[in-house]
């Protein structure tokens, strides 16, 4: 069985959930605690990205820069608010530091990998993100009862259909085209990890790019069901203990459908988890100083190939990850926001928004069952 069987496999084993132990957000108290928590890991990071700047890559600079939207959004809901108004500085301070950081950075990745920041250089401009204003839940009606446990995503294909959408291929395309290769890819049932990530991620960018036409017009359905099966998965992550193999996904998760306007995402236990993980000397999210051996043993034991990372990640000599910590800084805004709109964000007074049930994957080979929680 490869490395990403095995995980999913673990994925699939229910475990006890463990509280937050962080203020309830309810009160000017516990919110002003919260935010200055978000606020120091995302001013520790900021300073990582500071030291790191020529070596960083385009993913990194993608999280710092949905980052700076999100921190645009919180000092908007904040501005008005005497009781926050020591953390509306601090986000005003942060925002800051961060705009010649992300513009020095296009400087830098024009020297690593000219090629890469053509194509996907619309992600990294000012204006491509937007926050959500609409807030909804997560169906678990819409759970795959299988998933494919085989590893056949390919970040090749799905670059080259993100390039396709954005219209920034070589040939200077129109944006939202689809040919009927990315309609089957992206739409693909039964998808987990990666797969599952750039399949919502692709009809995001769509949603960014305005896109309404053909099966764009199916958007919100899609990223329904993909979100249903990420928080699926991250409940699984957490059951198991969040293994470091899982972080970064965990954390894309709730990057990609908190963009996506899925409330609850944004849990309180799950933030606390995700600040116990950062290097606190240099700001950073990566490999942990003691990863769980026993989980790290069974990997290397069970696996036939590497275990999957992203294609142009970095990864540096202390640990730190490119990849995690930008996942990380966009999750960590993203709390930041959902907190700055609270009671809403937290799912009341909205109600789940229903989509249509989608057709249940068929029992195939290389496919798992997926457990009722």
């Amino acid at each position: 069985m490869s490395s990403l069987g095995l995980l999913l496999l673990l994925l699939l084993l229910a475990g006890p959930l463990t509280p937050s132990s962080l203020p309830p957000p309810d009160t000017p108290e516990g919110k002003a605690t919260i935010a200055s928590l978000i606020l120091s890991a995302l001013e520790r990071a900021t300073f990582f990205l500071e030291k790191r700047l020529p070596d960083i890559n385009l993913d990194s600079v993608v999280g710092f820069r949905v980052l700076e939207v999100q921190l645009k959004g919180v000092q908007d809901e904040w501005a008005q608010d005497p009781r926050l108004r020591p953390q509306s500085l601090r986000v005003g301070n942060l925002m800051r530091e961060l705009e010649p950081l992300l513009h020095r950075s296009i400087s830098y990745l024009k020297l690593s990998d000219q090629r890469y920041l053509r194509e996907f250089q619309p992600t990294i401009q000012p204006g491509f993100w937007k926050l959500p204003h609409i807030w909804t839940h997560t169906n678990t009606s819409m759970v795959y009862p299988m998933l494919e446990i085989q590893d056949s995503f390919s970040e090749e294909h799905s670059d080259a259909c993100l390039v396709h959408l954005l219209g920034t291929g070589t040939n200077s395309s129109r944006p939202c085209r689809l040919s009927d290769f990315c309609r089957t890819l992206m739409t693909k049932p039964g998808c987990s990890g990666y797969c599952l990530s750039h399949q919502l991620l692709f009809f995001l960018s769509a949603r960014m790019k305005g896109c309404t036409r053909g099966l764009f017009r199916q958007s919100q359905r899609y990223m329904d069901l993909f979100c249903a099966n990420m928080m699926d998965m991250n409940h699984r992550a957490e059951a198991i203990g969040y293994p470091y193999p899982v972080q970064d996904l965990f954390m894309e998760n709730i990057m990609l459908c908190g963009i996506g306007g899925f409330s609850d995402f944004y849990k309180l236990r799950w933030l606390e988890a995700i600040l116990s993980w950062q290097k606190l000397q240099e700001g950073c999210f990566g490999r942990p100083d003691t990863e769980d051996a026993g989980f790290s043993n069974a990997i290397q034991h069970q696996q036939h190939a590497p275990r999957r990372v992203k294609r142009r990640e970095k990864l540096f000599a202390d640990g730190c990850s490119s990849h995690n910590t930008a996942m990380a800084v966009a999750a960590l805004g993203g709390f930041l926001y959902a907190l700055a709109q609270y009671p809403a964000a937290n799912g009341e007074p909205w109600q789940a928004t229903l989509a249509p049930p989608m057709a249940p994957v068929s029992d195939s080979g290389g496919s798992v069952p997926v457990v009722p929680r």
